[in-house]
């Protein structure tokens, strides 16, 4: 099996969309963990993703803007809100990259509820707020259901750094994603997604207590990140399904 190439534009171009939607004022944080730990997390069909051996663990939180069915518009109200999600990396039989979603909280409840029933992803109605002071992000979250969990909140604080204007081979690999992995109605699919090129800022990770990466079932991360990236954001359009 072929793997396709990592590239910083979709090798897919979406024409016709299912989906938009602007993801803003996002942090990327990254771990390694041996693939052999996270396979049987993937759904059938796909394997972990990885590069030169390793594969990562995202934590991304990041404000949603906008979604909306079809070409668009997105809903200004209903369709803006906190997100964060955690995240795999995968490969499936034809040689696409995508994500896998372990786990995606979100402070819309409309939106978790058409995300669980119409593309089966594993979303959670929870508090989220996002305060930016100048160069310094703060992100926190927990679930709404259980709101004395420490072990479903997070926050994480981040300084925004300088542009980056050539990304490193992981840099490319964590972050030029062209759709997602999902087990859908008893088979596996993939959602093919269309954006412009990430604009990109190394950032610093000032502090971090989060319970959302273990509770995706995942191993506990116990060193920092090896990569922490932040975006101002891109408008997103989704494809039609394709199965895996």
């Amino acid at each position: 099996m072929e793997i396709e190439p990592i590239t910083l534009s979709t090798p897919r171009p979406v024409r016709r969309p299912t989906l938009v939607q602007r993801w803003d004022e996002l942090t990327f944080l990254h771990w390694p963990v041996e693939p052999e730990r996270v396979a049987p997390l993937l759904p059938a069909g796909t394997r972990p993703d990885t590069l030169d051996g390793v594969t990562y663990v995202g934590l991304v939180p990041f404000l949603m803007r906008g979604v909306g069915f079809g070409p668009g518009p997105g809903l200004p109200y209903l369709g803006t809100f906190c997100e964060t999600n955690v995240r795999l990396y995968s490969v499936d039989g034809q040689g696409r990259r995508g994500v896998v979603f372990r786990s995606l909280d979100a402070a819309r409840l409309l939106p978790v509820l058409v995300g669980r029933l119409t593309v089966r992803l594993p979303y959670r109605w929870s508090t989220m707020r996002l305060r930016r002071e100048r160069d310094v992000i703060t992100y926190s979250c927990g679930l709404r259901l259980r709101p004395a969990a420490r072990d479903r909140a997070s926050r994480a604080v981040v300084r925004i750094g300088e542009a980056v204007t050539e990304p490193t081979r992981l840099e490319r690999f964590l972050t030029a994603r062209w759709g997602l992995h999902v087990a859908w109605h008893g088979r596996t699919v993939h959602l093919p997604n269309d954006h412009a090129p990430w604009p990109l800022h190394r950032a610093e990770l000032l502090d971090l207590d989060d319970g959302l990466i273990t509770t995706a079932g995942l191993p506990p991360m116990t060193g920092p990140p090896v990569s922490v990236l932040y975006s101002p954001g891109v408008a997103v359009r989704f494809g039609a399904p394709q199965r895996a």
